[in-house]
């Protein structure tokens, strides 16, 4: 089966319409949003009614502030809408984020996405097969659903929840009890065989579940352009990127599998005095070519295909930067000839 490509739908809600039409003339086969400065979900009903038929997922939405009902209500809507094309990513973010700027506790993260998913199935269950709702883990409990309260089941069936993993227990828990593995832009290939698909393998293997039923989604971050200068602007710019995450302490095993972890402290201290833009002075071209796919316009697709082709069933493209959409879509267009059978 193809992988399946997904792009960002990173436009403010007035814009996310357009945006996702255009995306889909593209060539994407789906859109993910980001929970950064503004809501996850609503830019995907737009995307839903402008662009239907296009995969549309959170890519993450910040678990831990939401109670489990009130996002299995809003999947379970755009599930329905979209008419059976949404997927559920969460993510549990960094816990300085967590108890610090949503204000809610983070510890322990593995454990407490693992309840959090399982409530979430729990609910699904309910709702979809009409299972007495009885849940009562260690950090969430739903034991309530009158019929007022239940959508009943969907016409669509359940959405997938894909997780956002990084640490091999979080990576564990997702091949455990979720339907696929949302892999950070910040990876590179000896990260991904050596820990992060092993991890999946270790949850798969303790819940009896086969790699077939699991979506492993990739997140490639891409260096091209059409000119010098294009191409240029977008080495500054995943220059930048790079140094950022990897200014921060969750990333570090990444870096350590390729021997970049000494880096991490100078970064992390850059962070915290705010001198920002020194961050991506510190990434250099060896780093760039562990961590993106560095390529003119006509050997991306190949190069993305090389790198993750045996491994990713979605692969969703990052690219920080301005290029023209005629780029993309060739580059869309390769993706997709390359995989198409002889």
């Amino acid at each position: 089966m193809a992988i399946k490509i997904d792009g960002p739908l990173y436009a403010r809600l007035g814009e996310a319409a357009e945006a996702a039409r255009r995306l889909a003339d593209l060539g994407y086969d789906g859109v993910y949003t980001l929970e950064g400065s503004s809501d996850p979900f609503l830019p995907l009903l737009l995307a839903a009614e402008h662009a239907p038929g296009l995969d549309i997922a959170t890519g993450i939405a910040v678990a831990f502030p939401r109670n489990p009902l009130h996002l299995a209500y809003q999947a379970w809507d755009l599930q329905q809408y979209s008419r059976g094309h949404f997927l559920l990513g969460l993510g549990s973010q960094v816990k300085a984020h967590i108890e610090k700027r949503f204000g809610v506790d983070f510890s322990p993260p593995a454990a407490r996405m693992r309840d959090y998913i399982l409530a979430l199935k729990a609910i699904f269950a309910c709702w979809q097969d009409g299972v007495p709702l009885a849940y009562q883990g260690r950090f969430y409990r739903h034991t309530l659903m009158t019929p007022m309260f239940n959508p009943g089941p969907n016409p669509y069936g359940v959405p997938p929840v894909l997780l956002g993993a990084l640490g091999p227990r979080m990576t564990e828990v997702a091949g455990e009890v979720a339907d696929g593995l949302i892999v950070h832009p910040f990876n590179n290939l000896r990260f991904l065989h050596e820990q992060a698909l092993p991890a999946v393998q270790r949850g798969l293997a303790s819940a009896g579940r086969r790699r077939e039923a699991f979506t492993l989604q990739i997140n490639a971050i891409v260096v091209t352009g059409v000119t010098d200068q294009q191409r240029a602007a977008a080495r500054a710019a995943v220059r930048s990127l790079l140094g950022f995450y990897a200014s921060t302490p969750a990333y570090l095993p990444p870096m350590a599998a390729m021997g970049f972890g000494d880096l991490q402290p100078e970064l992390n201290r850059l962070s915290k005095s705010g001198d920002w833009e020194a961050l991506g002075e510190h990434i250099d071209d060896d780093f760039m070519e562990a961590f993106a796919v560095t390529a003119h316009p006509g050997d991306v697709a190949a190069s993305l295909l090389a790198r993750y082709g045996d491994c990713s069933d979605r692969l969703a493209i990052y690219a920080p930067y301005d290029a023209p959409d005629a780029m993309w879509r060739e580059i869309l267009q390769d993706l997709k000839r390359l995989q198409a059978p002889c």
